[in-house]
């Protein structure tokens, strides 16, 4: 073991996570009012209605994914009768096919803010960056699968990747396993670590946020004021109480 393969695999991802567990305690300290996505659907929606489902679609199959290749051994698959022939085909059928949807989607999403005037205009350097790092780790994990098991003769990650992956949380990493991988699921792993660092400064967190406020919150009341200073003609709905006069 070199000392550049203790860097990139036993160093590097602790370093990833630190920043990505201390950066949101920080942001949602010092920048509350700014965890959110800065929708600009206001700008632009024809193109958004297509570009964003489709992403959002696409990622979310990535992740299921990713934490049932990475997280489930391979032993637990087996056990419940899932041969790997079976488990190879399904994942790499599903996972193209969520890959495409969210490269596609990203794509849409990026043409937009490139192309419509007022939505480019909102767009800062940081968006850029993470424009671009996502683009990248969803480019090179879509490349290793259809390389790897697509074009070349299979790839089983699950003994290798997935064990290096488990051994970072138990804080025993096995720097060797991901050292011998192929180098598109290392440039893939190094893009993955890279985002998640810039992960709590970009408008991706709020992934990691829920409106469960909205489930408490009061209704908003909006009220009108006639211009004669006298209340409309329309009955009084229930639960709702009149204003009365405006003030003179």
């Amino acid at each position: 073991m070199n000392a550049l393969d203790l860097i990139l695999w036993g160093i590097a991802p602790y370093l990833a996570l630190t920043v990505f567990v201390l950066g949101h305690v920080w942001r949602y300290r010092y920048d509350k009012f700014g965890w959110t996505t800065r929708s600009s659907q206001l700008y632009e929606s024809r193109l958004l209605r297509v570009g964003s489902p489709l992403f959002h679609f696409g990622i979310l199959m990535v992740l299921l994914g990713h934490v049932g290749g990475l997280l489930v051994p391979k032993s637990w698959t087996e056990a419940v009768g899932v041969s790997e022939e079976t488990y190879h085909i399904t994942a790499v059928v599903l996972g193209t096919v969520a890959g495409v949807c969210t490269v596609g989607g990203l794509a849409i999403l990026i043409y937009r803010r490139r192309t419509v005037g007022p939505v480019f205009m909102a767009t800062t350097r940081n968006d850029k960056l993470m424009y671009a790092m996502l683009a990248l780790t969803l480019v090179l994990g879509l490349s290793a699968t259809v390389a790897a098991n697509i074009l070349g003769g299979g790839y089983d990650y699950r003994t290798t990747i997935s064990p290096w992956f488990r051994s970072i949380f138990a804080f025993q990493p096995e720097m060797s396993l991901m050292a011998a991988a192929p180098l598109l699921f290392q440039l893939h792993a190094l893009s993955a670590l890279a985002l998640f660092a810039i992960w709590p400064f970009t408008r991706l967190v709020h992934m990691l946020t829920a409106p469960i406020g909205y489930l408490t919150r009061p209704y908003v009341v909006y009220r009108s004021r006639d211009l004669g200073g006298e209340r409309g003609t329309r009955p009084t709905r229930r639960g709702w109480e009149p204003a009365g006069p405006p003030p003179r």
